[in-house]
């Protein structure tokens, strides 16, 4: 098992995940052309993608799923609000799989256990990816945790987490008033503390990646991120990966 990211931030996010055959995409927030250049830089043809799971409706996560799926014949697994959603804006996916009541379910080799965030989307969707030993958990665009999510996440042996921006930058920044509430607000994104206070509450024993995502580019830097987490675990800052925007992150096993 093993995963990457073509990018992670406000202007686009896809992570790729793969157990033997079978290789993911979650959310695609890229142009056809950009996601076919993001792929190639993984190794990857487009045409090996067996399915799209999205988290949510908003443009950086899905912005070129209906694209993509139309153009290489890609089923597409989403929640009955994402659906809804997606459809307004794009009109009718070629083959569409509704993740009903969170659900767990599998792709020919992969287990997805969907869990619900707090995020001012319709029935958002995040997800712990498994080939039924190795667990890969990814939390991003969630205002804060709740109990339920940290019991999902206990006992991950990778995990892609959400430390959307630092408090005290956010509050200087040149945000308009409204949107600073909205990015620190209970359904907006996840701040480097409570992220690092998410994962003090979990088992990390059996942690192999840990990686800081959608790192905000005006309201944060990766190592605010890294050494935020890197306190938790007890480790160097550098143990700590990065998902970037533009380059998101090379292939990490699990093994």
């Amino acid at each position: 098992m093993r995963f990457a990211c073509l990018g992670s931030g406000s202007r686009g996010n896809g992570l790729v995940v793969e157990v033997a055959d079978t290789r993911l995409l979650l959310d695609c927030g890229f142009t056809l052309k950009e996601t076919i250049i993001r792929l190639s830089r993984l190794g990857l043809e487009p045409d090996t993608i067996d399915g799209i799971v999205v988290t949510h409706e908003h443009d950086d996560h899905i912005g070129g799923v209906a694209r993509f799926a139309r153009k290489f014949g890609v089923p597409v697994w989403l929640t009955h609000g994402t659906l809804r959603s997606v459809e307004k804006i794009f009109g009718p996916l070629s083959e569409v799989n509704v993740i009903d009541g969170y659900q767990r379910f599998s792709i020919d080799g992969i287990e997805i256990e969907p869990y619900p965030v707090p995020h001012d989307a319709h029935e958002p969707a995040q997800f712990v990816f498994s080939d039924g030993a190795l667990r890969l958990g990814v939390l991003t665009d969630t205002g804060c945790s709740t109990p339920h999510i940290e019991a999902t996440l206990r006992n991950c042996h990778a995990l892609v987490l959400e430390c959307n921006h630092d408090a005290q930058l956010l509050a200087n920044s040149d945000y308009p008033w409204s949107l600073k509430q909205r990015v620190g607000g209970r359904f907006g994104h996840l701040e480097n503390a409570a992220s690092a206070e998410l994962l003090a509450n979990l088992d990390c024993s059996r942690l192999q990646h840990v990686i800081a995502a959608h790192l905000s580019q005006k309201n944060n830097t990766p190592l605010l991120a890294q050494t935020m987490l890197s306190s938790v675990l007890n480790c160097g800052t550098d143990w700590i990966g990065v998902a970037s925007q533009d380059d998101g992150f090379g292939w990490r096993q699990l093994i």
